[in-house]
């Protein structure tokens, strides 16, 4: 009977072991699978240009990039104007404007960054959207809202009364400090009238 036990353990020590070095070649794996898997993702800063850019065209208006590493990788952008206003290089990924922009026009575009293996045009990276602002410059004058404004003030009414109320307009960006700010003046008739900023 004893020899008996002796031989099953004999037998059952192997199959365990066999059991342990195979859940030890798992994890292996799975440990070298984790860390030869690298988190693939978009990297650049938010895309931006001047308006009315006085310089030669194409301007540089910035840089989409990817942690892809293929040296078949090829940069495409889709959306609005692209191919047309705006176009990438495909190998460095850097964007430029083909025409001088309008932020009155249009203040920002919307377009997809998309990276392929240039040799089967399959997507090495899931598309990315992103915005191409265009920074306002103070090129726009104040515009009154009408041609007249016509006004009356009773004789005799003291200092200070109201007589009208006038309004103007700029339509340049007035998140920008100073570039849509509107002020008023009186040219003609200033020994009898005053405006202030309000109009």
């Amino acid at each position: 009977m004893s020899h008996l036990i002796l031989l099953f353990s004999l037998f059952l020590a192997p199959a365990f072991a066999d059991g342990r070095s195979q859940k030890s070649t798992q994890n292996l794996c799975s440990n070298y699978v984790s860390h030869k898997r690298q988190k693939r993702d978009w990297i650049w800063n938010q895309l931006h240009i001047q308006e009315e850019l006085d310089t030669p065209l194409p301007h540089h208006v910035g840089k989409i990039t990817s942690s892809v590493r293929n040296k078949n990788a090829k940069y495409i952008i889709e959306g609005e104007f692209a191919n047309t206003i705006f176009k990438v290089e495909e190998t460095s990924g850097d964007v430029y404007a083909f025409e001088r922009l309008d932020r009155e026009k249009k203040a920002e575009y919307e377009l997809t960054a998309l990276i392929i293996d240039r040799t089967n045009n399959r997507s090495l990276e899931r598309p990315s959207r992103f915005i191409i602002k265009v920074y306002d410059i103070n090129d726009n004058a104040p515009v009154f809202v009408q041609k007249v404004f016509n006004g009356s003030v009773p004789e005799m009414s003291p200092v200070g009364t109201s007589v009208t109320k006038v309004t103007a307009v700029d339509a340049d960006d007035p998140t920008v400090s100073g570039h849509a700010t509107v002020t008023y003046e009186v040219t003609t008739g200033g020994e009898y009238f005053t405006i202030d900023d309000s109009g």
